[in-house]
C-alpha cells in the first residue's frame, strides 16, 4: 500500500476548487493512457462541493464523460427521490449537466427500488455490479478505481464504516448493509474497506476544525478498528486534501505540502 501525501489548502471553497481541477487532470490522464476511467464519488458538504466546481470548471470537457464509470462508496438507504441520497446530490451537482453514459453511472439502489426496504439484498447486488465490471487484470470481484473519493467523521468513520461496528471488521464482501448507524439516517449500504483497497488512488478529502482530531490520528497510523479511515488506502497513492484547520494538528513528519 501507498504512504500518505497530504496538501493543504487555506479554505474549504479553494480545496474543492483545486480537487475538482486535481480531478479533471487524472481523468484525462488515465483516459488518455487506457480510453476509459473509474471514479467512486462521496457524498457530505465537500464531497458535492467539488462536484460543483467539477460543474462549473472551464477543463470539465477535456474529460470524455462518456467512458467515465462512476461508483459511490456508500448511500443513505432512502427511497430515490430523497434529498439526502449521495446519488440524487451528484446528479443535481455534476451528472445531470454531463454527457455521462447512463450505464455506466452505477448507483446503489434506493430503498424504493426493486429489493425493497431490504439493504443486503441491494448491498448484495452492487457487489455482483462490481464483480461484472472488474477485469481480469483486476485479479478480483471488485474493480481497479482509478480515484475513490472519500470523506470522513469526527469520530474517524469513512464512508459508512464507523468505529468498532460490523463493518470495520468485515473482510470477506466487497458491499454490505449498514445498520444502526450512529449518524442519521441509520441504514446505509457501503463499500467495505477491502474494496475501497482496491482503488487505484485514495483521495481524503476533509475540512474544519471537528476533523482535526480524526485527521491526526490517521496520520500518526491509528488501528482502523478504532479509527476507520485510517484503513482506508489507495494501492499506488493516497492523497489527503485538507484545509488549515483539519491540517492544524496533522503531525509534523509528514511536512504537508501548502497550496
Amino acid at each position: 500500500m501507498s504512504t500518505s501525501e497530504v496538501v493543504v489548502y487555506s479554505d474549504a471553497r479553494l480545496l474543492a476548487a483545486a480537487c475538482a481541477a486535481r480531478l479533471v487532470t487524472r481523468l484525462v490522464d488515465v483516459q488518455a493512457a487506457r480510453g476509459s476511467a473509474s471514479l467512486v464519488l462521496t457524498g457530505g458538504g465537500t464531497g458535492i462541493a467539488i462536484l460543483r466546481e467539477l460543474r462549473n470548471s472551464p477543463a470539465r470537457d477535456a474529460v470524455d464523460w462518456s467512458k467515465l464509470d462512476l461508483y459511490w462508496g456508500d448511500e443513505r438507504f432512502l427511497p430515490a427521490d430523497d434529498d439526502e441520497r449521495n446519488e440524487k446530490q451528484a446528479r443535481e451537482a455534476l451528472l445531470d449537466h454531463v454527457p455521462v453514459d447512463p450505464a455506466r453511472v452505477h448507483a446503489m439502489a434506493p430503498s424504493d427500488g426493486r429489493f425493497g426496504d431490504d439493504p443486503d439484498a441491494a448491498a448484495a447486488d452492487y457487489a455482483r455490479v462490481l464483480a461484472e465490471n472488474a477485469r481480469p487484470e483486476d485479479h478480483g470481484d471488485v474493480p481497479t478505481f482509478d480515484v475513490t473519493l472519500l470523506g470522513l467523521g469526527g469520530e474517524g468513520h469513512t464512508a459508512s464504516i464507523f468505529p468498532e461496528s460490523p463493518a470495520v471488521y468485515e473482510t470477506e464482501r466487497s458491499v454490505i448493509a449498514v445498520r444502526n448507524s450512529p449518524k442519521p439516517p441509520p441504514t446505509r449500504i457501503s463499500l467495505t474497506l477491502p474494496a475501497i483497497r482496491r482503488s487505484a488512488e485514495v483521495w481524503l478529502v476533509t475540512t474544519g476544525e471537528a476533523k482535526a482530531d480524526a485527521v491526526a490520528l490517521a496520520l500518526a497510523g491509528a488501528g482502523e478498528v478504532q479509527l476507520p479511515v485510517a484503513g482506508a488506502r489507495g494501492q499506488r497513492r493516497t492523497l489527503w486534501l485538507l484545509d488549515r484547520t483539519a491540517a492544524a494538528k496533522a503531525p509534523n513528519v509528514f511536512r504537508p505540502r501548502i497550496a
